[in-house]
């Protein structure tokens, strides 16, 4: 029966320590705080990137390139004679530079004179930029392989039969090549980009 009292004491609750120092006493001195602001970085915005200056093709150097083109135009618009006696109504497209290439025709020796004026003057002036003077020199490499076909007609001259007719596929395929060309370069001309004909291009930009 001993063991009872025992029991019970050991069921009761254990005595907290006494502290001589209660915790609502005990303060951190104010040297030990931390007095520094914690500042947060501030996101700055990204700058937008700065757009680059454009440049365009000055309106001089356009109007001298396109200018330029006129020269093979002229002198190549002959070979359309067998499409425009197929089609008369396809002249008419062309009645509004009628007065122009009368005038060209009637100066003696005009496309030679039109020919060195813009190879020597223009191509080989570096006055002048590099867009007008590759234009230039296109036009010019244009008018030589145009003038081609007029001396081998002149050296085999047929006048009938199957030799004829590849004349007349000939000189139809040149006139809307010719056509074709010409209004490729002077659409890009006209808007300050350079026009690169096929078979031209590289001979002109060899030259330059």
């Amino acid at each position: 029966m001993a063991s009872l009292p025992l029991l019970r004491l050991s069921l009761l609750p254990s005595p907290k320590p006494h502290s001589p120092y209660p915790i609502s006493a005990i303060r951190i001195p104010h040297s030990l705080i931390s007095t520094a602001k914690i500042t947060r970085p501030k996101l700055t915005p990204s700058r937008a990137p700065t757009s680059m200056s454009y440049n365009p093709t000055p309106a001089s150097d356009r109007l001298i390139s396109t200018a330029s083109y006129f020269l093979p135009f002229f002198n190549g618009i002959q070979y359309g004679r067998f499409l425009f006696s197929k089609y008369p109504s396809l002249a008419l497209f062309f009645q509004p530079i009628l007065p122009v290439m009368s005038l060209y025709r009637s100066i003696p020796y005009a496309s030679f004179v039109a020919f060195f004026a813009l190879y020597l003057g223009v191509v080989r002036n570096p006055s002048f930029s590099r867009y007008i003077r590759f234009n230039a020199m296109q036009a010019v490499v244009l008018d030589v392989l145009l003038a081609i076909p007029l001396l081998l007609q002149r050296i085999f001259s047929p006048e009938r039969g199957l030799g004829f007719r590849f004349v007349v596929m000939g000189y139809d395929a040149l006139f809307v090549f010719i056509v074709a060309c010409f209004l490729y370069s002077v659409g890009f001309c006209i808007l300050g980009k350079t026009p690169y004909l096929p078979f031209v291009a590289s001979a002109a930009d060899r030259q330059l």
